[in-house]
């Protein structure tokens, strides 16, 4: 048996406010599909969450939707979905778009019930085009909700319920969309090791969505990380899909693919803080590109490159040749976009001052965050506790948590012993 499991698609993605993003996520998504599903003939496709970038979604991303899928079904390849966060549907309508591909017989979406408060699995039923589990082949598979910060809540709920309903002999493989202790890159609350493996005594393959980089847990638990880069933070990050053959004593071979068509992304930086002049910081920069940065090549997509200017500018702000940097860079590599983010303060004015230049956008953040924190003698001494609370409320917010999560959320790290005593 071989399947592809692939997550974080994020179909209508839009980088930078470019036209050419949303076919940028098609393109990947389609290259996986035709090199590692359609190629490799594998039994089935496995989707972990966030099929679409947003629940509102555009008719060009459908049509990109509608084309893919249709590839596979063309190929007599099944693909087994859930709902990622993006995906989930708006309260005021009956469902999410993954619910009307699946009425579309283009996919298999899979929801366990909530029976009596108790998550509970129901078996696929053709005529309804609902059900918790599938069987296809000799893997029996599982989906899952979106739980959020409520992941470690229910876990053990879910393993109870996939106990009730294994298949002897069968593979057992359950699709989860969360962020797991150890490899978040979210500060939200993320599922521990622990309640995660509670799930071994009931499954042989945990395919993993959310987090956008690649990792795997034991031969055992898999993370494939985005197709495609959502935010320029990610760039470094390694990406793609697990392509899996599974032995008849359902031993696992995973293999990691990434090569497909992906956009590359570069970021630069520079410290203006020993520039004389605009002139000389101009100059700076340029050695920086001409030395490092990536070039158009024939036949490859073109890349996309941010330049950072940090540091204490010691004239007016307004002097420098921002316009003439941005344009002299697109001179020298060719790119499809350049970013120039000036990051420059006055020293009365400086925080995270001592920050990397390549430093992701969520550590700088949290950076920014503790550096105003530390500045109130009232938190000083809890700043961490302080910034896990704003850096998280913040990122519960982004993923539409219920408002009562959030203050539960706040409420625990603010209302600690230290945390009180250090505000008196």
């Amino acid at each position: 048996m071989k399947f592809l499991h692939i997550a974080d698609v994020h179909l209508g993605c839009t980088r930078y406010q470019l036209p050419e993003s949303p076919r940028d996520f098609f393109d990947a998504w389609i290259d996986v599909l035709q090199k590692y599903a359609i190629d490799e003939k594998v039994d089935f496709v496995i989707m972990c969450g966030d099929f679409f970038h947003k629940r509102n979604v555009p008719p060009e991303t459908m049509n990109y939707a509608f084309a893919g899928l249709s590839l596979l079904k063309d190929a007599g390849i099944p693909v087994i979905s859930i709902e990622g966060n993006h995906d989930q549907k708006h309260k005021d309508i009956e469902y999410s778009w993954l619910r009307s591909l699946a009425n579309w017989n283009l996919l298999y979406l899979l929801e366990p019930s909530n029976i009596d408060g108790r998550i509970t699995y129901l078996p696929w039923d053709e005529e309804l085009g609902r059900g918790g589990f599938i069987d296809i082949g000799n893997a029996r598979i599982f989906g899952s909700d979106w739980f959020g910060a409520s992941a470690n809540w229910a876990i053990p709920m879910l393993t109870e319920s996939i106990k009730e309903n294994t298949r002897a002999g069968a593979f057992q493989i359950l699709l989860l969309h969360t962020d797991v202790e150890g490899h978040q890159t979210h500060p939200i609350p993320a599922l521990t090791l622990a309640n995660l493996k509670e799930l071994k005594s009931v499954t042989n393959y945990v395919g993993l969505g959310h987090t956008h980089k690649c990792y795997e847990i034991d031969n055992w638990a898999f993370n494939p990380g985005s197709l495609e880069i959502t935010s320029i933070d990610e760039y470094r990050e390694t990406r793609g899909a697990w392509l899996v053959e599974v032995s008849d004593d359902l031993s696992i071979n995973a293999k990691h693919v990434s090569d497909y068509r992906q956009r590359p992304f570069q970021r630069l930086g520079y410290d203006v803080t020993s520039g004389q002049s605009a002139e000389e910081i101009t100059e700076g920069v340029l050695e920086i590109v001409n030395a490092q940065a990536l070039k158009a090549e024939e036949s490859s997509p073109l890349p996309i490159v941010e330049m950072t200017l940090r540091g204490h500018l010691g004239f007016p702000n307004s002097e420098l040749q921002i316009k003439e940097i941005r344009d002299r860079i697109l001179d020298i590599t060719g790119a499809l976009h350049v970013r120039v983010k000036n990051h420059t303060a006055p020293v009365e004015y400086a925080v995270a001052v001592d920050a990397s230049e390549d430093i992701s956008r969520e550590k700088l953040e949290r950076r920014v965050v503790e550096d105003l924190i530390i500045r109130d003698n009232r938190f000083k001494t809890r700043v961490e506790s302080v910034a896990d609370a704003v850096v998280g409320a913040k990122r519960m917010a982004l993923s539409d948590e219920p408002p009562e999560k959030i203050v539960d959320f706040i409420a625990a790290k603010l209302n600690s012993p230290d945390t009180i005593d250090s505000a008196i």
